[in-house]
């Protein structure tokens, strides 16, 4: 069964739902096996590596039941406005002298104030005129005006997790709908900005529910697409979640590679609790990651990442 639909796959045509489904029962090893000949085919031996910085941190109105950086959950965290600009290009040129391809702006809160984003715009640019990186950001539901700005300031792509399926999002957030995610991802794009979008897996959602999730990024034509592992934060009302075991995860991001053949898939936070950081999920379909550290969590150093790329044969390279 597996082999069948992979075949499929590899012939240029799509996964139904019903055979991404039948998927949840495949055996481990065939299920891998065969997402990591996908990624091959589709994707070669190219591994797209991204940094992000957090650029302003908590005092978040929404109330993601997942995340430190919300004000509804008392989770010790540092709370500060937006970063001095010249603490955010010191970061960004690090990053860059250590041969990491793109770099992330991420922000606390709904949205950014148009004075923030005049902030960051300028930022961007001076970036831009000291170094090659590709700049990203992900600073919540901004207006096609904002993403305009930004994008003739040097920004390239915008970062909005969709998190979950549709079905299951109101028991994640009540403060935003996964539609207004939609929304942004479509403004952005309206901007010609490239997009990144994905999930957190690990919220108490099904395989159905990672599997809806994946579909509604597929049909949004996402091709970077970040697979968050939950981190159970003190505080939060998600702390007590049962932390998801390795054949789990590295199940769901073959799925996804299935469903999303073409796409780099990118491990984000909550890889370091992998023994082996991420090493055999780049040989289970994904092929992407964020190095350093996350915003609110350590993370991988940029030193062994690039040792892990090395051991895996892939080569990183930037993806548009």
């Amino acid at each position: 069964m597996v082999n069948k639909i992979k075949n499929k796959i590899l012939s240029e045509e799509k996964i139904t739902y019903g055979e991404a489904l039948s998927l949840a029962d495949a055996p481990i090893n065939q299920l891998i096996s065969a997402a990591d000949e996908i990624r091959k085919h589709f994707c070669g031996n190219i591994f797209d590596i991204c940094s992000i910085i957090n650029a302003k941190s908590g005092r978040c109105s929404e109330d993601c039941k997942f995340c430190a950086q919300s004000a509804h959950y008392k989770t010790n965290i540092n709370e500060y406005p937006i970063l001095d600009k010249d603490e955010i290009i010191k970061n960004a040129l690090y990053m860059a002298e250590k041969g990491v391809l793109r770099f992330s702006i991420v922000t606390s809160g709904k949205a950014l104030t148009d004075k923030d984003v005049n902030i960051l715009a300028e930022t961007i640019k001076e970036i831009k005129s000291k170094s090659n990186i590709s700049i990203c950001a992900s600073l919540g539901l901004l207006s096609d005006e904002n993403f305009k700005k930004l994008k003739d300031a040097g920004l390239e792509r915008v970062h909005n997790n969709l998190e979950t399926s549709k079905n299951f999002f109101p028991k994640v957030c009540s403060t935003h709908t996964f539609d207004d995610k939609v929304n942004a991802l479509k403004a952005a794009l309206k901007s010609n900005l490239s997009v990144c979008s994905g999930g957190i897996i690990g919220l108490g959602e099904s395989m159905q529910d990672r599997i809806d999730l994946a579909f509604s990024l597929e049909k949004l034509n996402i091709k970077s697409v970040p697979l968050n592992i939950l981190s159970p934060v003190k505080g939060t009302p998600f702390e007590n979640n049962k932390p998801l075991s390795e054949e789990e995860i590295l199940k769901t991001t073959a799925i996804f590679r299935f469903i999303i053949p073409d796409a780099f898939i990118r491990l984000a936070g909550g890889r370091s609790i992998l023994k082996d950081k991420g090493k055999k999920a780049f040989l289970s379909g994904a092929n992407a990651a964020i190095t350093g550290d996350m915003l609110t969590t350590c993370g991988i150093s940029v030193d062994t990442d690039m040792q892990i790329i090395k051991e895996t044969g892939y080569i990183v390279e930037l993806i548009n």
